[in-house]
């Protein structure tokens, strides 16, 4: 494993103020390919929970924590949560049903993702990360972002018309293995692939121990540290 660094307190204000973060931290080339073969190898065989797109070729699937255990490797590396705990403390879960899963986006899957939130409120927002396993550009859709919008009450945009805010969109392209994290509140989507080839990755979703929390959540599984109830005892 490369060295693996974590976030300096300037990275974590960058992140607090404009909602997202490119992770200092690069997965290995051989550690990619395997990750790469392995998703081809599952939409291949169309091995379920799955998710087709448009021309009703499987272009996702779902529940990667609980196929090969690469993927868990990878959820649980260090090069991921080194940084992380930068951000989150040190008891860090993985969310299962948020998220927990690998795109393939084809050349022939044309259409721009729609700019959306993948949580509503900042009191119960999450951290999710996206690992790159092709080079991500403008060319081939890559991750878009509207800096500084995870600030915003929902209130603020009603009826979800994030459309008034397309010109401030920010393109973040990705290299291989790269990694970005971005607080889910934040207005992102995805731009259209005119490339004529494709762009693959990992979508994971993190948050911190809650220490109210007396119960183990059945979709949340420890990922480093531990559960600390914080809670009185009535």
């Amino acid at each position: 494993m490369s060295h693996v660094q974590k976030l300096s307190p300037e990275e974590v204000w960058f992140f607090s103020h404009n909602g997202f973060i490119k992770l200092p931290n690069v997965l290995p080339a051989e550690h990619v390919e395997k990750l790469r073969e392995t998703v081809t190898y599952n939409m291949e065989n169309e091995i379920e929970p799955v998710v087709r797109d448009n021309q009703g070729t499987v272009g996702r699937i779902s529940n990667i924590m609980d196929r090969e255990p690469i993927f868990w490797e990878t959820m649980t590396s260090p090069l991921v949560l080194d940084p992380l705990e930068s951000l989150l403390g040190p008891n860090i879960e993985v969310i299962k049903n948020g998220h927990n899963h690998a795109t393939l986006r084809r050349a022939t899957d044309s259409g721009v993702g729609k700019l959306h939130r993948d949580m509503d409120h900042w009191s119960r927002t999450i951290l999710t990360v996206l690992l790159y396993l092709e080079e991500s550009t403008v060319e081939n859709g890559c991750t878009q972002v509207i800096p500084g919008t995870h600030v915003f009450p929902d209130a603020a945009i009603p009826d979800g018309s994030w459309e008034r805010f397309e010109r401030q969109v920010v393109p973040v392209p990705m290299p291989v293995g790269g990694m970005l994290a971005i607080n889910s509140t934040i207005i992102h989507g995805v731009g259209s692939n005119r490339s004529g080839g494709s762009r693959m990755n990992l979508t994971v979703g993190y948050r911190s121990v809650d220490k109210l929390a007396s119960v183990e959540e059945p979709y949340l599984r420890l990922g480093r540290g531990e559960r600390k109830y914080g809670g009185h005892r009535y």
